[in-house]
Formats: C-alpha cells, sequence, structure tokens
C-alpha cells in the first residue's frame, strides 16, 4: 500500500491510497474521525450567567469550540498518574469572565496554557445586553469522537474510488456525453471525445456520460465506459484546527497497527500458538 499526498495544508490534505481495498480505505476514514484524540470542553463551573441563554445551552456552546491540542504533552484522564484527579496533563483549564454590552466570542475564553487556547479567535458564544453578565471556569479533557462528536478533529472526511474512463475508437464525437458530464471532466478534440487534462479525478462516477452515449447511438453499447479502481482511492480531509490534517492521519494508522497487534496477539494465545 502507497501513500501519496497532492495537496496538504494545517486544516486540508487530499492524498492517494494505491495498493489497497474498500474496507481498508473505510477503515482509514472511521479512525481519523472516531479514533484519534482531541480537547474538548467537558466540565463547566459556572458562577455567574444572565444572559439569554441556560447553562446547558452555554456549556453545549463551549464544548463545541476546536481547542488546541498536543498530544506529546496531553494524555487522557483515565491514563494520567493523576488518577483522575485533573492536572495539567490531562487537563486544560479557561476562564470566561465578560459584561455586556457586547457579544462573546471564543477568543474571551482564557486558557491557562497558550498552547490550549481556541484554534479560532471569532466564534460568537453569546450576546450579552446591558447589565448582563458571564462567568465561568471551563476544565478541557482529551478523548475521541466514539464519545461525542465534540472530539472529532475532523469536519469533513471522505473518499472515493478513483475513476477510470476508457473511450473506444467507435466514438464519433457527438459530444452528447460532453454535454451531461457535470463536473467538466470531457471535452471534444478533432472530433472525438477525450478527458480534460488535471480534470480526471473530479469524476463523480456517476456515468450520465454513458447514459447519454446509450441514448444518442445507434449500438446497444455506450462508446464511453466510466468504472472505479477497486484499488485506489482518493481521500479528501478537512480538520477542525485542533490537530493539522497530517498529524490526524499518523496518529489514525499508528491507532489501526496497534489494533492489528492486539487482534494478533490474542489469536495467538487463543490458538496457543506463537506469533509469526
Amino acid at each position: 500500500m502507497e501513500i501519496a499526498f497532492v495537496r496538504v495544508a494545517d486544516n486540508l490534505a487530499r492524498f492517494y491510497i494505491t495498493d489497497s481495498w474498500p474496507a481498508f480505505a473505510n477503515t482509514i476514514r472511521r479512525e481519523m474521525i472516531s479514533g484519534v484524540p482531541t480537547l474538548a470542553i467537558e466540565d463547566v463551573r459556572i458562577y455567574d450567567n444572565t444572559s439569554v441563554l441556560f447553562d446547558e445551552m452555554l456549556v453545549h456552546r463551549l464544548g463545541l469550540i476546536p481547542l488546541r491540542t498536543d498530544l506529546s504533552t496531553h494524555v487522557p484522564k483515565d491514563q494520567c498518574s493523576c488518577e483522575g484527579v485533573g492536572c495539567p496533563t490531562c487537563t486544560a483549564t479557561y476562564t470566561l469572565s465578560v459584561e455586556g454590552p457586547r457579544t462573546v466570542y471564543s477568543n474571551d475564553l482564557i486558557p491557562q496554557d497558550s498552547t490550549s487556547a481556541p484554534v479560532h479567535e471569532n466564534i460568537p458564544i453569546v450576546k450579552l445586553t446591558e447589565d448582563q453578565k458571564v462567568v465561568v471556569e471551563a476544565k478541557a479533557h482529551l478523548s475521541t469522537g466514539r464519545n461525542h462528536a465534540k472530539w472529532q478533529p475532523t469536519t469533513a472526511c471522505g473518499y472515493k474510488n478513483y475513476p477510470v474512463i476508457v473511450i473506444d475508437e467507435q466514438c464519433d464525437g457527438c459530444g452528447m456525453c460532453v454535454d451531461d458530464c457535470p463536473r467538466g471532466v470531457l471535452a471534444t478534440e478533432n472530433g472525438k471525445v477525450v478527458v480534460v487534462e488535471g480534470r480526471l479525478e473530479e469524476c463523480s462516477l456517476c456515468k450520465l456520460c454513458e447514459r447519454a452515449c446509450l441514448s444518442a447511438s445507434i449500438g446497444a453499447e455506450s462508446s464511453i465506459r466510466v468504472n472505479p479502481d477497486p484499488t485506489r482511492f482518493i481521500f479528501t480531509v478537512e480538520g477542525d484546527g485542533s490537530l493539522p490534517v497530517v498529524a490526524v492521519l499518523s496518529t489514525a494508522v499508528a491507532n489501526i497497527r496497534k489494533k492489528a497487534t492486539d487482534l494478533e496477539t490474542i489469536l495467538s494465545d487463543v490458538s496457543g500458538r506463537e506469533k509469526p
């Protein structure tokens, strides 16, 4: 199996996986969504809240604010040496104290450690009018999306099979398939239909071009055929900023490797055979 990156940024990545199969591609997708830990606010102590929001709604909004996460310095609470008491290694602490009239934003959430600050500074939390006030203390813990969506490091994560488009010599270049292609993948050139350079990956495998060709042709077969490559996949991953997308992928792959090793050990113990 090979992984090749086409586009890499802090919050967005596009890459190929080749020599793989659908089950494994879906495993990577699921692990990136729900298996990579991030920080999210879980415990909130409200000292004063005279805003229009109920306490529960205010806490819910705080929990959904993406927080910068350093996996090298933070550990899950159940794995910490403090035994769940709450120390800087497993808990990030924040304070918020704002009085109206003004809008409370995520940058009003002051972290005890600046490396765990909110990813974005302009996320609105609640609008305060005259004499309204919000004073809270919040604690964030490390967990995964399996426990709650607020711990998911990705906002979008999906894949599709790499498209394979074959155009027969019998193509007369009528252009019906070109007109019906919703992604602009096809074009006519010198009386023939061709794939536009650099647009093949945009194909959604809808096969509208095949239907258009069949409706316009005399024969029983289409001159253009679109099929998915079962061993090659295009991934697009968008992160919420709590972790770089490359870190999300590498952590997901490491988790899968560990699970496979653990399963191998268990099966060896059950069967009584030594691991190969």
